[in-house]
């Protein structure tokens, strides 16, 4: 069976919450996507609340993921515990609340697959090797096809992890730098494969937070909670097209939305 699953990039703070709700619904319909999961970790402009993860389901979510900022807003821990379909890093330890992979129903009865990983490469050195816990937990795995979110600051890591998971995932792809890439390509084992999908939330930003904080900060300011830059906003996320029965990628493809800027 042939089907399509969205892969949206990190949503920042309410702004990018809105964005998904008016664009998503819309976006699925005119494009019978079957299947989406939305990168969630910095709903709250760094982590999220149990109310922004409530509003990213309510916009289409079938399933959200984390990262490096799961801990940012510890609100989200019991949430974590109750709500099957939004995921940690599988490679936090196990002492931390929630879970870090899932099956979940897609269309027609495929079992979906998500797995969520942070990657280490000047990233919080507390998780564990990536790399060999990805390929145990795909082969524990009771689905149809299988789907990687490796929340990752280098785009070497996210690289090596998709060749090392080509033949076991149908689809690798990078989120936490929020910057997307060209780079969309079919591995030989039928990995998809992106190194990342960008953001949901403000165009005039730095990665969501408004430009002059981020200028202070590297001109060495004081310290500052990071604010979601007002304005226009964009979502950027890759549509897979996925053969459940091969369990590969036949497709993808960049579908990013703008507002209208002013002026």
């Amino acid at each position: 069976m042939i089907f399509k699953l969205l892969a949206v990039g990190d949503v920042v703070g309410d702004s990018g919450i809105a964005m998904l709700a008016r664009s998503l619904p819309q976006l699925k319909k005119e494009r019978d996507i079957d299947f989406t999961v939305v990168n969630g970790e910095n709903a709250d402009g760094v982590g999220i609340h149990p109310r922004q993860a409530d509003a990213i389901f309510a916009a289409g979510a079938d399933v959200i993921t984390l990262g490096n900022h799961t801990w940012n807003r510890l609100q989200i821990a019991k949430y974590l515990d109750n709500h099957e379909n939004i995921l940690r890093p599988a490679n936090y330890t196990s002492r931390v609340p929630g879970r870090g992979f899932g099956v979940f129903q897609g269309p027609g009865g495929v079992r979906v697959g998500v797995l969520n990983l942070i990657g280490r490469t000047c990233m919080d050195p507390n998780s564990d090797n990536p790399f060999p816990l990805a390929v145990r937990l795909l082969r524990s795995m009771d689905c149809d096809v299988a789907v990687v979110d490796f929340h990752a600051e280098a785009t070497s890591e996210k690289g090596a992890m998709a060749w090392h998971l080509d033949g076991m995932a149908a689809a690798v792809w990078g989120t936490h730098t929020h910057v997307p890439t060209a780079d969309l390509q079919v591995l030989p084992g039928g990995a998809g494969f992106v190194t990342d999908l960008g953001m949901t939330g403000p165009m005039v930003s730095v990665l969501g937070i408004r430009p002059e904080m981020a200028v202070n900060r590297f001109l060495g300011g004081l310290p500052a909670r990071y604010e979601t830059a007002p304005g226009p906003c964009k979502l950027e996320s890759v549509l897979f097209t996925l053969d459940a029965d091969a369990g590969r990628c036949v497709g993808l493809e960049r579908v990013d939305l703008f507002d209208e800027q002013e002026g």
